[in-house]
């Protein structure tokens, strides 16, 4: 595991290969982000082309060579792949290599761990980091495998200790799968209760570091950390914003911040946050937060997109906020401030804004005010004819809500 705390263990020399994917980044910017997001310090970085990973070493005996050598030049302690390593390549560039060897999953499983600060963000990074691990007990105690055991045994002790250790995160995986599923009935009573006092809810998703979290700050004055970094927030918070309209009604809605996505989220990190992005794939509303200032936006969306797909939550409507338009360059300054985007095939309303300064918040509200009357009138008031008072029955149900959409 990465140690970010000893400064032995800082410098860190990033490797990206390129498989002629359309989402490479070249430059290696979001793992140096990652690296700095986990307590390391990117010295250099290697890329290269391949048409397909070395089945041994990943980039092939060559290229390891040339990653050991430049590893040296600038005293890295520590090797990054921006691809994920099965457990052999990762084994066996360490022993090439001589230091630790680390992939894109385990960085963001090592930061996920940092910041999970609830009881439910530190359960589910703790069942992503056990099913990691146990990918990577193959072999891991090949010393003890040398150490027969007896008369008439076949293997030895180390045998014995892999299927110990298996059996064991085999045992930590299911009580915290059974305890993620308590937490996920109470996180289903909770959306019911919602629903029955006829709540709109509205949760806030996007790209890592896209202002999620400034932006749900900025609109019900909440005090979330929010910090420009990746995964500043993971743990899902929902607060009560009050929307006004122009007739001067008013109406509360339930809004919730949850953890940013990223390109290559790991799957176990999908699967053991299921309970927290289900908040997502059961929302009225999506507030698709864009960092209209990244160049790479549309990639960011389509990731984004992706996930959404994944949990279930594709069909929910969403409401574009491409926000940070106060570091877009004058060049890239929208004409106008409310228009539709174009995301998969279909037209999406956008609005800019800036969640720091507060530009274009006003027109947010206004627009989240008209979706959840909407939302409202969706609703179509009924007797559920099951329940009807008859003469004598002495009960009445009272009225039951049914949903158009």
């Amino acid at each position: 595991m990465i140690d970010s705390t000893s400064p032995a263990t800082a410098n860190a020399l990033l490797v990206g290969v390129d498989l002629g994917l359309p989402h490479f980044d070249a430059e290696l910017e979001e793992l140096a982000q990652l690296a700095s997001t986990a307590g390391l310090t990117p010295v250099a970085r290697l890329t290269c082309k391949r048409q397909a990973p070395d089945p041994a070493l990943f980039v092939g005996s060559g290229k390891a060579d040339e990653i050991k050598a430049k590893a040296a030049e600038v005293n890295a302690t520590e090797i990054l792949f921006d691809q994920s390593l099965s457990p052999a390549q990762q084994r066996n560039l360490e022993r090439h290599l001589g230091l630790p060897v680390n992939d894109r999953t385990l960085l963001i499983l090592e930061i996920f761990a940092q910041r999970a600060r609830s009881h439910e963000g530190k359960l589910q990074v703790e069942l992503a980091r056990l099913q990691y691990l146990s990918t990577r007990l193959v072999r891991r105690w090949s010393h003890l495998e040398r150490q027969r055991g007896g008369i008439g045994t076949r293997g030895g002790p180390g045998e014995t200790q892999i299927e110990l250790d298996r059996r064991m995160i085999g045992e930590s995986i299911k009580r915290t799968r059974e305890r993620l599923e308590k937490v996920k009935r109470q996180r289903s009573t909770q959306r019911r209760q919602r629903h029955r006092r006829d709540n709109f809810g509205i949760s806030l998703v996007g790209y890592t570091n896209a202002g999620k979290s400034t932006l749900f700050n900025a609109l019900v004055k909440a005090r979330t950390y929010a910090a420009d970094q990746l995964f500043a927030t993971l743990d899902t918070t929902t607060r009560q914003l009050y929307l006004g309209d122009k007739e001067g009604r008013g109406r509360s809605v339930s809004l919730s911040d949850t953890v940013g996505f990223i390109r290559d989220l790991p799957h176990t990190l999908v699967d053991a946050f299921e309970a927290t992005l289900q908040e997502a794939a059961q929302a009225d509303l999506l507030l698709h937060v864009v960092d209209a200032a990244n160049p790479d936006f549309p990639e960011q969306m389509a990731q984004v997109q992706a996930v959404l797909a994944d949990i279930g939550a594709a069909d929910v409507p969403q409401l574009l906020v491409f926000n940070k338009m106060d570091a877009l360059p004058a060049e890239r300054l929208p004409q106008r401030l409310q228009d539709d985007y174009e995301v998969d095939g279909r037209p999406v309303p956008r609005i800019f804004v800036s969640a720091a300064h507060g530009d274009g918040l006003s027109a947010l509200r206004e627009a989240l005010s008209q979706r959840a009357l909407a939302g409202v009138a969706a609703y179509e008031f009924e007797e559920d004819p099951q329940n009807v008072m008859e003469p004598g029955n002495g009960t009445d149900s009272g009225p039951t809500f049914r949903h158009n959409g």
